[in-house]
């Protein structure tokens, strides 16, 4: 089985008027504001698992920065998961500083089928973590839910590239280190989080922290693979392609290129994503 636990979809709406929401929302227009930067419906999604190999994909939404724009494009995710509740995980994306109304927001979707909140984009979105009053109820709601948290994550060096951000590790690990309780995945290796596991309080404070590979090629080398696993364990790591940024074909012929263990493939390819999400095996 492969799980992709990092993929986004859009509604042919907003495929069809791009320039409306890239006009509406700074975090949409920093991601897809260049046209060259490729939309993708759900239908698309599954002629491209179909493709790959893909059995399930948990398809993300963005950090949108208005609440209504949030529970318009959870409303497709709402509805692609019912279509295909077979090959369809949903994360919903919710706007921390409305309050009540991403509380309410969250409570809606874990009552559809929501798994997860993200791609949460907390410099996009403007949330500071140490802000109690807007992250200790948002916290609250999701840990209730059993939710799962998927932040974006940013190099703090390193070459720029459209939407990297600033979702630096120190941010993640105030967040990591003050919600013990919140399972948190932090895509794009963590932005190099992973590395300071060296340090032992850093380790022990990942106890309920994973990592996702999306867009692996174009932030590390493959290497990044045989360090992580020594750093924090492969138990840890969730195969991610960040379609349609990238064809989950191009991770996936990375990854067979590396000679990893059967059983660390086999954890980072789907194992560690069944254990999240509660998925059996098709042998189960």
């Amino acid at each position: 089985m492969i799980i992709d636990f990092h993929t986004h979809v859009f509604s042919p709406r907003i495929k069809k008027n791009r320039a409306g929401y890239v006009d509406a929302d700074p975090s949409f227009a920093l991601l897809y504001s260049n046209k060259k930067a490729e939309l993708a419906t759900t239908d698309e999604l599954i002629a491209s698992m179909d493709e790959d190999g893909v059995d399930i994909s948990v398809i993300l939404n963005i950090g949108w920065t208005t609440h209504e724009l949030c529970v318009e494009t959870n409303d497709y995710i709402l509805e692609s998961i019912a279509r295909y509740p077979d090959r369809l995980i949903g994360f919903a994306s919710v706007q921390p500083q409305s309050t009540e109304a991403a509380i309410a927001e969250i409570e809606r979707c874990a009552r559809n089928g929501i798994k997860g909140i993200g791609e949460l984009r907390p410099d996009m979105q403007l949330i500071d973590p140490g802000d109690a009053a807007v992250m200790e109820p948002f916290v609250e709601t999701m840990v209730k839910h059993k939710l799962i948290l998927l932040t974006h994550s940013s190099d703090p060096i390193g070459h720029l590239h459209p939407g990297k951000g600033r979702v630096t590790p120190e941010i993640l690990y105030y967040l990591i280190e003050n919600y013990p309780e919140l399972t948190v995945v932090c895509a794009h290796w963590g932005g190099g989080l992973p590395f300071y596991a060296l340090m032992p309080e850093v380790k022990q404070a990942m106890g309920n922290v994973f990592f996702d590979t999306a867009a692996s090629p174009y932030l590390y080398l493959p290497q990044v693979y045989h360090q992580v696993s020594q750093l924090v364990g492969s138990d840890r790591i969730l195969f991610g392609s960040d379609y349609p940024l990238l064809a989950p074909s191009r991770l996936l012929n990375e990854i067979d290129s590396l000679g990893l263990p059967e059983e660390t493939r086999g954890l980072i390819l789907s194992g560690n994503a069944r254990r999240l999400l509660g998925i059996k095996s098709k042998n189960e």
